[in-house]
């Protein structure tokens, strides 16, 4: 997997429903061996655009191009699942399917009729319900898991499928501290020591400051910022975006901290 810069490009997108734009305009690129999270208040666009890159709503302008400039609409639909796979906010639970079995749904990219012509399947099945902490639950039915297990079964599906990009929409939705901290650490690592280009909508900016390389900001559908962590999460644009007063200070680490400032904010400091 080792895409050459842009590993998936969206030019241009203009996006909407019904004949109302939600996206406008809008560059988005992502890189082999980076991550880049989407930020920005409920409405603002994020999960449109990473549909849009996902091939998964069509663009009324714009296109959505792969390394080399090749358009992904004119991909097979097994091609482009070879190449970019999408984990969106809910998927509906199969009933009576174990776990495993749910995970091998991710290899159907690579596979011939009747499940046949995916030797390397056993083994990235395995991988990936390793790296996500599923193995113990590999027997049980997926109906019968909490959210945020099936969250994680979700996730390793989408890593079996073995692909150079990976978009996911808020992942951490359902989980609890632990698991949120080894999601964005699985997140870090598939671009750290495996050269996936990552795109992920975050609504926790701290997430987004502690595991992107670049953040994108959107606002009422464009985008307004694009830049590192420090660059793009500034006082000044995010007060403004969101709507209310909020800070951000640096530590020692140089991790950009964001602090919302409501109305009983400093109670529990007097």
């Amino acid at each position: 997997m080792n895409f050459p810069s842009a590993a998936l490009r969206g030019s241009g997108l203009t996006l909407g429903y019904d004949g109302r734009t939600v996206v406008s305009a809008a560059d988005l690129d992502l890189r082999a061996g980076e991550v880049v999270a989407l930020v920005g208040p409920n409405g603002s666009g994020k999960s449109t655009l990473l549909r849009a890159l996902a091939r998964l709503h069509a663009p009324s302008a714009g296109e959505v191009t792969l390394a080399g400039g090749q358009n992904v609409a004119a991909l097979h639909p097994k091609e482009f699942a070879r190449r970019v796979t999408l984990l969106t906010q809910s998927r509906p639970t199969p009933g009576g399917v174990r776990v495993r079995d749910v995970v091998a749904y991710g290899r159907h990219p690579y596979r011939g009729r009747f499940g046949a012509g995916d030797p390397d399947g056993p083994e990235k099945v395995r991988h990936a319900m390793g790296v996500t902490g599923v193995e113990a639950m590999a027997e049980r039915p997926v109906d019968e898991l909490s959210g945020g297990e099936l969250q994680r079964v979700w996730l390793a599906t989408c890593l079996a499928q073995d692909t150079g990009v990976i978009l996911l929409d808020e992942p951490t939705t359902f989980l609890d501290l632990r698991y949120q901290v080894e999601t964005l650490d699985t997140v870090r690592d598939l671009a750290d020591e495996h050269d996936v280009a990552v795109g992920v909508v975050l609504h926790d900016l701290d997430q987004a400051a502690a595991v992107a390389d670049r953040v994108v900001l959107l606002d009422a559908g464009r985008v307004r910022a694009t830049g590192t962590p420090a660059d793009v999460l500034t006082a000044d644009a995010l007060s403004e975006v969101y709507g209310l007063r909020i800070e951000v200070e640096t530590d020692a680490d140089g991790r950009v901290r964001t602090r919302p400032v409501g109305r009983h904010t400093t109670r529990a400091l007097t």
